[in-house]
């Protein structure tokens, strides 16, 4: 494995995959249960706020234990075997492949506006969306970080388009009566929608071991990309808030093509569409590219699947690993193709697994350094041990506003993530060391 990636590659992976179609959607939903502009802008503010404190104890982590599984490579130092294993199959049948999937959906949903394929266009354009970046990928990671590149800043651009035609081009609409009061819990439900837009930066811990320099570039890479991200929804979400309101925004189903219906007119719903599936697409590749690293690491230290743990050393890249994780994100799109409601399916089961993984990495940052005193640490996270057990307290508060979202969804994650029992058994572990 070679270090490849510069910090600029790692800030525009991350900024990649946190400016999904989230930012699209997610602040109609948090102006329906906040009511008002202060508390609108605070709960955005927060989230960012939040993203840097978990940053910085990631940034710690994948500085002074660099390797291609991430969150699984800190689980299994710090909690032994077992909860390595149980993440990285998660991460493999629900989280990122679920990421994928749904992101592919999305994908489909809006390029079939623009240019419908029949009855299953949609789940059509899903399928060829990830097989064709699986393939990118393959081929190298010099392909896949170029396709990276161009797409963070296609979004960007795209991003900027609407926020400068939004505040210095197009009327605020007429302000009317603030919405009323929503039922509690407002703030855990609020917090989901607005963490779940801003998900994703932890999957730099993922090429840390292919980052060149990572004593000064992870945690450099992390800073600027979630200082740029927050610097961004706050731009277009008071563009949103200029144009339509607090009002205007929950009760729209599409914020952003309403703001660009105002902005542009009728030919600002194709534009929009466009802009949604490129986001969708960079989302997606950033993700493909993150995830097959944990199927590697899996491979390296499971019997049963060694086969994931192979390194194509010309292309840079476990082209084993992408291909399982390309099959099985194909799997949930024909599921969620055969239940018509894969999006909503795949937020309510992904969340509070993912939820309970980053809970338990953000311990092993507290563990490990109790452990283990002899490993160099390039980078140490500020106020140590405040910030840690104050990024803990939040995700135990998502998780369990994310079950009392999802419901019966949490517990289809639950029953999947318990589904790797049996393969634990029967897998012998083995160090790579002993290979």
């Amino acid at each position: 494995m070679k270090k490849t990636l510069t910090a600029v590659d790692a800030a525009s992976l991350i900024i990649g995959i946190v400016i999904g179609v989230g930012i699209f959607k997610a602040p109609s939903l948090v102006a329906l249960h906040t009511g008002n502009a202060i508390l609108f802008f605070a709960v955005w503010l927060a989230g960012g706020a939040i993203s840097l404190i978990g940053a910085l104890c990631y940034a710690e982590l994948a500085a002074a234990y660099p390797h291609p599984g991430g969150d699984y490579h800190y689980l299994l130092l710090a909690l032994g075997k077992k909860p390595a294993f149980l993440f990285a199959w998660a991460r493999m049948t629900v989280m990122q492949t679920g990421s994928i999937a749904m992101l592919a959906f999305i994908l489909g949903d809006y390029l079939s506006r623009v240019a419908p394929l029949g009855t299953y266009s949609s789940s059509i354009y899903a399928a060829v969306s990830i097989i064709v970046l699986t393939a990118v990928n393959a081929i190298g990671i010099k392909e896949g970080r170029i396709t990276q590149k161009l797409l963070t800043l296609a979004i960007v651009a795209g991003i900027l388009f609407i926020v400068v035609g939004g505040l210095f081009f197009a009327a605020p609409m007429p302000s009317g009566a603030s919405p009323s009061p929503p039922v509690r819990p407002v703030l855990g439900l609020t917090m989901v929608f607005v963490l779940l837009t801003y998900g994703g930066w932890n999957e730099a811990a993922y090429i840390s071991a292919e980052l060149r320099d990572i004593r000064k570039n992870m945690a450099r890479s992390l800073i600027w990309s979630i200082s740029i991200i927050t610097l961004l929804y706050m731009l277009i979400n008071i563009t949103y808030w200029k144009i339509l309101g607090v009002q205007g925004m929950g009760s729209s189903e599409a914020v952003a093509y309403d703001v660009m219906l105002r902005i542009t007119g009728p030919g600002g719903a194709a534009l929009v569409s466009l802009l949604v599936a490129v986001s969708a697409l960079s989302s997606m590749n950033g993700v493909i590219i993150t995830g097959s690293r944990t199927n590697y690491a899996l491979g390296r230290n499971f019997s049963l699947f060694r086969f994931l743990g192979r390194w194509d050393k010309d292309a840079a890249t476990p082209a084993r690993a992408l291909t399982a994780q390309g099959i099985i994100s194909l799997l949930l799109v024909l599921l969620g193709t055969v239940t018509m409601k894969g999006f909503v399916t795949m937020v309510e089961f992904t969340a509070p697994v993912f939820w309970f993984f980053f809970l338990l990495t953000t311990q092993s940052l507290i563990v490990l350094r109790l452990k283990d005193t002899k490993t160099t640490r390039p980078f140490h996270v500020p106020l140590y041990p405040t910030t840690p057990v104050l990024f803990c307290c939040v995700c135990l508060f998502m998780l369990i506003s994310s079950i009392q979202y999802a419901g019966i969804g949490a517990l289809a994650g639950i029953v999947v993530l318990c589904g790797g029992l049996p393969f634990l058994m029967i897998s012998k572990y083995h160090s790579v060391q002993e290979r």
